[in-house]
C-alpha cells in the first residue's frame, strides 16, 4: 500500500496538486483535525521498502452512519479536496461510493445548517472517487491481482520452503492452514508454487468421499518414493454440505487413516507482514500513478472506477460492476452454485523438452508442468540435459515420468542443466538422435539462444524432415529481452534480488550523512532489470542502452542530486545497465559522481553481478512458469493431432513454431519467423519494448521534470465475466 501511497502523492504534486494524507481511514476523515494533513515529496520518502500503511488504516463505524459521513464530507470541503484516492478491499470501496452517490445531498444539509456557504457547496458540487483494491485475498472481481497478494505469497513459500526440508528429513506431512475466508486463491497459488499434494478451497469444495482419495493419493505418494506430503488448506475450506474443514480435521484424517507423522501450522498475520515484494511496488506504483490521471479526467458525469491490472495493461473499470460481481461470487458460494463460482472468479506421441542458454529461476516448475500435464495428455516425455549440446551427443534421459520431478518446483536454476550452444553446430547430430528417439514435439524454455535456436531449427526444415514437428518456445531470461512476450519467466525472481539488495544498500547508509550508491545490474544491452528494479527500489536514475545518454544527462544528475541532498532525503540510488555505454563504465560514473559531489556527498559503487541469476524462485516465476507450461502443453497436444497425417507427424507451417509470450493482456502463440522483424540481433533486444514507458514513471517519482505520455493509459471498460476452459 505504501508504494501506492508514494505513487499518488508524488504524481499528484508532479501535476500540480495539492495532495492530502488521510490518516486512520474513514476515522480520520470523520474526526478531522490532525488526521488530514498535506503531503509533500519527502514526507513519502523511504517507504517503498515499507510493509503495511504508514498512514494508518481502521474500520470505521462512524463511517456507516449518515451523520459520519455528514462529519466527513464538512472536513473534506474545508480544505477544498474533491477527489478521494481510497486503497482498500471491496467494503471500503462500496463505503466510498456511497460517499459520492451522497455527497450532494450532504452538502445542501451542511448549507442548511449554516456550516458552509452556498458558494463552498457551488465550487466543491461533485466529489471523484478513484479506487485500488488493496487485499491479500486476491478477492475482487476485475482484476488479475490486487496489492499485497504477491507480498503474501512470498511470506507462505518462505515457510513452505522451509518447512520442506524438516518434512523431508523427518518424512512428515504438513498441514498448512493459509488465509482466504471466502477467497481460495493464495491457497491454489502457493499449492502450485510448492507442488503440494492437495489443497482445499472455498470455492470448489471436494466432492463426498474426498477423504479416502486424499489419503490413497498421499499413500501413492509415499510409495514412489516421495519422503514428504503437503496439504493447503486455505481458512474458509467446507465441504459441499457448508461444513467447515480446519486443518487440525485433515491431521486427524491423515494420522486415523494412515498413521502418517503429521503436524499442523497455521500461517495466520504473518502473511500480511514483511517487506512488500517487487511485483507488489511495481504494481502499485503504476497503479497509483493511474489512479491520479483517472481523478484528473474525471466529470461530474464519471462513475466511480477501480484502477485494475488484466493482463499487463493497467485498466479502468467501474467500481460498482466490480464490487457486484465479487458480491456475486459469494452469493453463488452460499447457494452452493460452486461451478459458478470458478467462473466467476475466472493419442501417445513423444515430447522432449529441454532448457537453453543462462539458467533461470522458474525454469524446473515449467519442467515439472510440462512432464505433469504431457504425461496427463498420453505422451511420452523425454528430458534432454544440457540443451543443444547435450542434445547433439545423445544426453537424452530415457522418459521422465511423473515421480522424477517432485519438488522441482522450488528449485532455482536448472535441474536439467543448460548451455548456450545453438543446435546449428551439430544440426545432423540432432537430427539423427530426434530419429533415434522418434521425437515427434519439441518444447524449448529459455532465453535469447532459444529464440535463436527456434530460427535455425525452422530453418532446417527444408534439409532435415525430423524438424517438421510442432515446436514451442516459453521465454525464460532473467534479462527479459525476448521478443513476442511483455515478461519472461526468472525476471521477477532477479527483480526481487536487485531491490532486496538496493534496499539493504539504502539501510547501510540510514546512520551516514549523505551518500549515493552506484548499483551496476545484468541484462546484457536489455536495461528492464535496471529500470523496472529502479522503479521498485526508489532509484533516482537508471542508465540504460535503450535511451543514449551524454555527460550532460550525468552532469544534471549529479545536480538533481546535490539539490535532493538539501533536502530532509540525505541518500540517493543510481542504477546502471551493464551494457549500457561502451565508455560510461561503472567506474566512470562512480568516479565522476565523487569527483562532482565532493564537499556535497560520498559515492559507494556495488556491482551486483551473479546473485541476481541464483536463489529459489519468486511466487510469480513458479507459477508463471506452471502456467505457461501447461498451456504450452496443451497447444502441442492439439498440434500433434493436427499434423498427424499417415501414421506419422509432419508440421512445417510457420505456425506450427511458436513463441508462448504474455502480451499486454493475454497469453499467446507467435510464429517465431514473424517475430524475427521485431528483433535487433546484434544487440540481442526486441525492437520495441514496453518497458520503456515506465521511465517517465521512475523519473517523476525521483522528482525530475518530464513529460508523461498518457495514450497508453487505461479507458474506462466494463467488467466481462470470463468463463475459462482448460
Amino acid at each position: 500500500m505504501n508504494a501506492a501511497v508514494r505513487a499518488v502523492v508524488r504524481m499528484g504534486i508532479y501535476v500540480g496538486a495539492k495532495v492530502y494524507f488521510i490518516h486512520e481511514g474513514y476515522q480520520g476523515m470523520v474526526d478531522g483535525g490532525d488526521n488530514i494533513k498535506e503531503a509533500s515529496w519527502e514526507s513519502v520518502s523511504s517507504m517503498l521498502q515499507v510493509g503495511g500503511t504508514v498512514i494508518g488504516s481502521a474500520r470505521c463505524k462512524d463511517f456507516r452512519t449518515h451523520e459520519g459521513r455528514l462529519r466527513a464530507a464538512l472536513n473534506l470541503v474545508q480544505r477544498g479536496i474533491t477527489n478521494l484516492c481510497v486503497i482498500g478491499g471491496d467494503g471500503s470501496l462500496t463505503g466510498a461510493n456511497l460517499f459520492r452517490e451522497e455527497w450532494s445531498g450532504l452538502l445542501d444539509e451542511l448549507v442548511q445548517s449554516g456550516q458552509i456557504s452556498e458558494e463552498a457547496a457551488q465550487t466543491h458540487s461533485a466529489l471523484h472517487i478513484v479506487g485500488m483494491v488493496g487485499s491479500i485475498d486476491n478477492d475482487f472481481c476485475g482484476t488479475d491481482m490486487t496489492i499485497g497478494t504477491d507480498s503474501a505469497l512470498h511470506r507462505i513459500i518462505e515457510v513452505v520452503d522451509a518447512i520442506m526440508t524438516t518434512a523431508q528429513s523427518h518424512q512428515r506431512t504438513f498441514v498448512l492452514e493459509v488465509m482466504g475466508r471466502h477467497c481460495g486463491y493464495l491457497a491454489l497459488v502457493s499449492a502450485l508454487a510448492c507442488g503440494a499434494d492437495w489443497v482445499l478451497i472455498p470455492e470448489m469444495p471436494p466432492k463426498d468421499g474426498w477423504e479416502e482419495q486424499m489419503c490413497h493419493k498421499l499413500s501413492e505418494s509415499r510409495l514412489r518414493g516421495s519422503r514428504l506430503n503437503i496439504i493447503i488448506v486455505a481458512e474458509g475450506a467446507t465441504d459441499r454440505h457448508g461444513n467447515p474443514i480446519s486443518s487440525n480435521t485433515v491431521k486427524d484424517l491423515v494420522v486415523r487413516c494412515l498413521g502418517f507423522d503429521t503436524r499442523v501450522t497455521i500461517l495466520g498475520h504473518v502473511q500480511r507482514g514483511g517487506t512488500p515484494s517487487a511485483f507488489d511496488r511495481i504494481l502499485a506504483s503504476r497503479m497509483g500513478v493511474e489512479a491520479v490521471l483517472a481523478l484528473l479526467e474525471a466529470s461530474p458525469g464519471t462513475p466511480a472506477c477501480v484502477v485494475s491490472l488484466c493482463g499487463n495493461q493497467a485498466v479502468r473499470l467501474p467500481l460498482m460492476e466490480c464490487v457486484q460481481m465479487t458480491q456475486e461470487v459469494q452469493k453463488a458460494m452460499d447457494e452452493k452454485r460452486f461451478e459458478e463460482a470458478v467462473k466467476l472468479r475466472g493419442s501417445s506421441f513423444n515430447v522432449a523438452v529441454l532448457n537453453v542458454g543462462a539458467p533461470a529461476a522458474g525454469m524446473n516448475a515449467a519442467v515439472r508442468s510440462a512432464v505433469r500435464v504431457g504425461i496427463t495428455e498420453g505422451h511420452t516425455l523425454f528430458a534432454v540435459n544440457d540443451g543443444f549440446e547435450g542434445f547433439s551427443k545423445g544426453q537424452v534421459m530415457q522418459q521422465i515420468k511423473w515421480g522424477d520431478v517432485g519438488g522441482w518446483t522450488g528449485q532455482g536454476g536448472s535441474l536439467l542443466g543448460t548451455k548456450r550452444t545453438l543446435p546449428a553446430k551439430h544440426i545432423d547430430k540432432i537430427a539423427e538422435q530426434m530419429r533415434i528417439h522418434n521425437i515427434n514435439a519439441l518444447l524449448v524454455i529459455g532465453g535469447f539462444e532459444a529464440f535463436e535456436s527456434l530460427l535455425q531449427l525452422v530453418d532446417a526444415r527444408s534439409r532435415y524432415e525430423e524438424f517438421c514437428v510442432p515446436m514451442c518456445m516459453l521465454p525464460a531470461t532473467i534479462s527479459n529481452n525476448v521478443s513476442g512476450t511483455d515478461l519472461s519467466i526468472g525476471a521477477d525472481t532477479s527483480l526481487n534480488a536487485i531491490v532486496e539488495t538496493c534496499d539493504r544498500i539504502k539501510q547501510s547508509a540510514s546512520g551516514t550523512k549523505r551518500r549515493v550508491f552506484i548499483i551496476e545490474t545484468m541484462g546484457g544491452y536489455c536495461g528492464y532489470l535496471a529500470t523496472v528494479g529502479g522503479l521498485a527500489a526508489g532509484a533516482d536514475a537508471a542508465y540504460i542502452y535503450e535511451e543514449p545518454f551524454d555527460i550532460r544527462d550525468l552532469q544534471s544528475n549529479v545536480e538533481h542530486l546535490t539539490e535532493k541532498m538539501k533536502t530532509s532525503i540525505q541518500r540517493g540510488l543510481v542504477l546502471r545497465n551493464e551494457n549500457c555505454s561502451e565508455n560510461y563504465t561503472t567506474d566512470f560514473i562512480y568516479q565522476l559522481y565523487s569527483e562532482e559531489g565532493k564537499g556535497v556527498f560520498d559515492c559507494r559503487k556495488n556491482v551486483l553481478g551473479h546473485m541476481q541469476q541464483g536463489g529459489a524462485p519468486s511466487p510469480f516465476d513458479r507459477n508463471f512458469g506452471t502456467k505457461i507450461a501447461a498451456k504450452a502443453m496443451q497447444w502441442i497436444s492439439k498440434k500433434l493431432k493436427e499434423f498427424y497425417r499417415t501414421g506419422r507427424v509432419f508440421a512445417n507451417t510457420e505456425d506450427s513454431a511458436c513463441l508462448l509470450g504474455m502480451r499486454r493482456r493475454a497469453l499467446v502463440f507467435q510464429p517465431v519467423i514473424q517475430l524475427k522483424d521485431e528483433t535487433d540481433f546484434v544487440h540481442r533486444i526486441p525492437k520495441e519494448q514496453w518497458w520503456l514507458r515506465l521511465r517517465p514513471l521512475m523519473k517523476i517519482l525521483a522528482k525530475y521534470k518530464t513529460s508523461y505520455d498518457v495514450s497508453d493509459s487505461g479507458q474506462l471498460e466494463h467488467i466481462v465475466l470470463k468463463t475459462y476452459s482448460m
